[in-house]
């Protein structure tokens, strides 16, 4: 049988409590699996895991509980090892690098932003800085005979000039976060945002990143955020 991996902490962590249930329907016990001056949290792999609800909420609830108890590395869901052993062979192969990385993470936690444009906010936006566009807009909608052609090189042009905020506002927020957090890490683009970021901010400075977060929202009212977070840092795990 397969081992399911949560994540990997130092020996000295606290063992999980005997009741945490894990992956799997049924779910299945979580258990420590040591190996040097580390050990990781583990249970028995289901035989057919696919990344159902049930599962996902286990994998994220095994490392909120454990990572309430000291620094945990965490694996993202699905991470499988073919049994105990070789778990521990890699273990005892990476123990300095994950024992590196263990102690940049200790009391520090993950917060992921995703930003995207309000459209009207940011077309009022570029119309203000393009005083050329906006002319052109206004006489757009002052003329019912304008052409078809003018019309359609109006759109490229506010379109290409929308493309060229989301660009400057991606760096911009960056910039207006990245003060309060330790690391940051670009995560996948996908339709729908203009960037997606992740942060990741010392127990101390959490304050202090809310307040950035608050101050892009009260001085860029075009953006629209998400903000998702305090999250086991996954994304500063190799």
């Amino acid at each position: 049988m397969s081992t399911y991996v949560y994540g990997i902490a130092r020996s000295t962590h606290p063992s999980p409590p005997k009741q945490l249930g894990g992956v799997g329907d049924p779910p299945r016990p979580v258990r420590v699996l040591r190996q040097g001056r580390l050990m990781a949290l583990v249970s028995d792999a289901p035989e057919s895991l696919r990344p159902k609800r049930r599962d996902l909420l286990a994998h994220q609830h095994v490392l909120r509980a454990a990572g309430a108890e000291g620094t945990v590395l965490p694996l993202r869901f699905g991470g499988l090892s073919p049994d105990d052993e070789t778990l521990a062979a890699v273990l005892a192969e990476r123990e300095d690098h994950y024992l590196e990385r263990l102690e940049a993470l200790d009391g520090k936690s993950e917060y992921n932003v995703k930003a995207s444009h309000d459209e009207q906010s940011v077309l009022r936006r570029v119309l203000a800085d393009e005083p050329e566009l906006r002319a052109m807009a206004e006489a757009g909608r002052s003329d019912s005979d304008d052409s078809y052609e003018g019309k359609l090189q109006l759109g490229e042009r506010i379109a290409s000039a929308v493309r060229l905020r989301e660009a400057q506002d991606a760096d911009l927020l960056r910039a207006m976060l990245e003060v309060a957090a330790e690391e940051v890490s670009a995560g996948p683009q996908s339709t729908g945002w203009l960037t997606n970021l992740s942060f990741l901010v010392d127990g101390e400075h959490i304050a202090e990143f809310v307040a950035a977060v608050e101050a892009v929202r009260q001085e860029q009212p075009h953006l629209v955020l998400t903000v998702t977070g305090p999250l086991p840092p996954y994304s500063f795990v190799e």
